[in-house]
């Protein structure tokens, strides 16, 4: 497999939305915003950006759709 510049830019795209997903997941888990882990979310959201980078590298269907 080719790492393009198109993989890159749908890898990150993906990366984001999963970030964006766990983050809202996780201040969900909190009554009010005051008593949001903060730290908990931040760091749910980080690792879940990088397994899902890791997991395009498997490869990433909408990277081989001609253009």
């Amino acid at each position: 497999m080719s790492y393009t510049l198109k993989w890159l830019k749908c890898a990150l795209v993906r990366a984001f939305k999963t970030v964006a997903q766990t983050a809202a997941a996780t201040i969900g888990t909190g009554a009010m915003l005051s008593e949001v882990n903060w730290r908990a979310v931040l760091s749910a959201s980080l690792l879940s950006g990088l397994l899902s980078l890791l997991t395009s590298l498997a490869g990433l269907p909408e990277a081989n759709d001609p253009e």
